[in-house]
């Protein structure tokens, strides 16, 4: 039973590797019966034909977060990869089409570029910008084949690529191998920490999904941050293809800030609305920031592009964001999801589809901007906008007394690692989101 059972640290859930152990923040992350959403609280809320009354758990996941034993596949919910109506049966039937649709899009990428899937990664370009295959040595070695045996064979013996090989004419396809190399680069520096990663097998994992997701989201394609994204949901989903399907619709929320013109960076839009709401909670600390040249924001460009994984430490990473996702919850999420299949429609910052019919199924942020879906005719900003709002208030004071210039603003941020409180942050950014809500006039 729940009850009975000792508390058991959040951090032994995810091995730290010996060696980087006094390196690592402390999760500040708790464990806690009867405000913990333990497997028992959510085998409970299915009936028996599958269905799921999310709204019993919803307030648990804000209040003490998701067990790390069910917390992948309660996370399939928060993401909307599943709707809380569906059976049992449903959803395995839309499980086994999307593990399938998965296998098919890394054979044809592996089709293009053999390493995908082979267990092994590349670390330095394969293809030049003109289309044609480099030499140099590093991928002669780590592109070199297998024999017979399964072992990779001795690059001297490797045959020189035809230097008179024509170029590749596809765009697409010559974008796509120019990004190879920077995720395999990102993904051996990503939680490097952990011993999940000191397995070969599980780099490679986290490098086929994330190559795989280049290929099919052309708009956006592969940026770094990505990696930091993708990794907890190959920890905590075993089959890869489910992994790779629940960061496709976390990158459904967070794909334009990734999208980058000629023009803008991705992340701008959600720059421009923290420095207005900034400037509405806490103008002095705004105009201070003004006057030290750091009016757009970039100094915040990290907490919303990788969603705080640097600020915190992983397992309290984990926490902040499902207490996001379960704050957010809109219920429609599956049908908006499903009836804009393609990367390219995404549900950014907000949904202007349409609205449960209850709000008893929605998360308590959600509830909130449905409240005041009247004072705007933008879409509702998404929380985690609230949350650098927050931390920025947070350290308001440090900040106006002591930034001569940003470099100390980004130096009084980075301080910030390991040292914020996750549920702490998430209640100070409702509080901010009332709080702006009630100053921001209502539009006719």
């Amino acid at each position: 039973m729940w009850r009975s059972e000792p508390v058991v640290p959040a951090d032994s859930f995810y091995q730290i590797r010996p060696e980087c152990a006094d390196d690592v923040p402390k999760s500040r992350y708790k464990i806690k019966a009867g405000k913990t959403l333990s497997e028992r609280k959510w085998r409970a809320a299915f009936s028996p034909e599958g269905q799921l009354d999310i709204s019993k758990v919803l307030s648990r996941i804000q209040r003490g977060g998701i067990h790390p034993s069910i917390r992948g596949e309660v996370w399939e919910f928060l993401l909307g990869c599943y709707d809380p109506d569906s059976t049992y049966e449903e959803r395995e039937q839309i499980r086994l089409r999307r593990r399938a649709r998965y296998v098919n899009f890394k054979e044809d990428c592996r089709l293009l570029f053999p390493l995908i899937g082979s267990g092994r990664y590349v670390t330095a370009p394969i293809i030049t910008e003109s289309g044609y295959p480099t030499l140099d040595p590093i991928v002669l070695v780590e592109t070199r084949p297998e024999d017979e045996n399964g072992e990779t064979m001795d690059p001297y013996s490797i045959q020189t690529p035809n230097l008179d090989v024509e170029p590749l004419k596809d765009k697409k396809e010559i974008e796509w191998k120019l990004t190879l190399h920077q995720i395999g680069l990102d993904v051996v520096r990503t939680d490097r920490t952990l011993v999940f990663y000191e397995k070969q097998e599980n780099l490679s994992r986290l490098w086929d999904i994330l190559a795989v997701y280049a290929w099919i989201d052309t708009d956006v394609g592969y940026c770094q941050g990505m990696s930091d994204l993708c990794s907890p949901m190959l920890m905590l989903l075993e089959d890869e293809g489910d992994a790779f399907w629940c960061f496709e619709r976390l990158m459904r929320r967070l794909r334009g800030n990734f999208r980058c013109t000629g023009s803008s960076v991705g992340v701008e839009s959600q720059l421009n609305n923290l420095a207005l709401i900034t400037q509405v909670i806490d103008p002095k600390l705004h105009q201070h920031i003004e006057h030290l040249g750091g009016g757009d924001y970039l100094f915040a460009v990290r907490m919303l592009m990788v969603q705080f994984r640097r600020e915190f430490s992983f397992c309290d990473s984990l926490y902040l964001w499902e207490m996001m996702w379960a704050l957010e919850y809109d219920p429609e999420l599956f049908s908006i999801y499903e009836e804009q299949p393609q990367p390219s429609t995404e549900r950014a910052d907000g949904s202007k589809g349409v609205k449960p019919k209850s709000s008893r199924q929605c998360g308590k942020f959600e509830r909130e901007n449905m409240r005041n879906a009247g004072k705007s005719s933008e879409a509702p900003l998404p929380i985690s906008i609230f949350l650098v709002a927050s931390v920025l208030k947070d350290k308001s004071d440090k900040l106006l007394t002591e930034a001569r210039g940003l470099d100390d603003v980004v130096k009084i941020l980075n301080d910030t690692t390991g040292n914020l409180d996750a549920k702490k942050a998430c209640i100070g950014a409702l509080k901010l989101h009332k709080k702006y809500m009630k100053k921001v006039p209502k539009q006719p």
